[in-house]
């Protein structure tokens, strides 16, 4: 059957998919917009199948704080090209507006939008991460994306201090990338496992037992804890300082913060 120039408008309107694809759709269900519509869903979602598991390790990491809120979102895609792509990227905006309406849980609303993308762009698009931050009483929230690759986000909440050192907070985890905020969340059965790879490095081995819980002890401090927990880092905006010492100087804690990095 002959298929009209306006039926494949529509049926593009609607499903926002190329002019081929949308013919082809209508030529199969025998120019039913419904059915077609239909069909490029059930596509998408075969594809979306097929491409799941490939690593999305490009992308876009988007944040923003409005008032007492705060939301940061990661989107992943397969290749930079897809990533500044125009759907792509409207898909992220429209997955951070969700998030701040309705929480992370939001996610789950947008699935069929996720797939619906996936069949369109023909790669793998992945929601990597998403948190809603709410400040309370004289808390802060700020919000840092490394530019120009905009791969790299954190979103923190604070208390104390003011709006310029809570962002230098957030441009501090975003490089330090740590993992807890102290040493007192770190698990008690990683700092074990962690323990006793030190205890059985051949350098320590050799040393007097006497000694060697010491050693070790430095070295789960320094090589270990030093890089998870934010306050044994040393803070990148004085070298000299722990975050923790810094921090305490400035009278604020670090009440949470969430952290994506794309190619981690």
């Amino acid at each position: 059957m002959s298929i009209s120039a306006t039926q494949v408008k529509e049926l593009r309107d609607r499903t926002g998919a190329g002019m081929m694809t949308a013919k082809r759709a209508l030529e199969e269900t025998e120019g039913d917009i419904d059915a077609a519509q239909r069909l490029l869903r059930e596509q998408g979602i075969a594809a979306a199948g097929k491409k799941a598991g490939r690593e999305t390790t490009e992308g876009i990491v988007l944040s923003t704080v409005s008032g007492r809120e705060g939301v940061l979102v990661a989107i992943g895609c397969e290749t930079e090209p897809v990533s500044k792509n125009e759907e792509f990227l409207s898909f992220a905006e429209s997955v951070l507006e969700a998030v701040e309406s309705d929480g992370p849980d939001a996610v789950s609303g947008v699935e069929e939008q996720r797939l619906e993308l996936i069949g369109r762009i023909g790669e793998n698009v992945e929601i990597r991460g998403a948190s809603r931050l709410d400040a309370e009483g004289d808390e802060l929230l700020a919000e840092y994306v490394h530019p120009p690759a905009n791969k790299v986000g954190v979103l923190v909440r604070v208390r104390g201090g003011d709006p310029t050192l809570a962002r230098r907070i957030a441009m501090h985890i975003s490089f330090a990338a740590p993992r807890y905020r102290t040493v007192e969340e770190v698990p008690q059965d990683e700092i074990a496992s962690e323990r006793e790879i030190y205890a059985q490095q051949p350098d320590v081995l050799e040393k007097p037992e006497q000694v060697r819980e010491k050693i070790v002890e430095g070295r789960l401090r320094k090589e270990f804890l030093a890089n998870v927990a934010l306050s044994e880092q040393t803070w990148i905006h004085d070298t000299a300082k722990t975050v923790g010492q810094a921090l305490g100087e400035a009278g604020v804690e670090v009440v949470e913060f969430a952290r994506y990095a794309l190619a981690e």
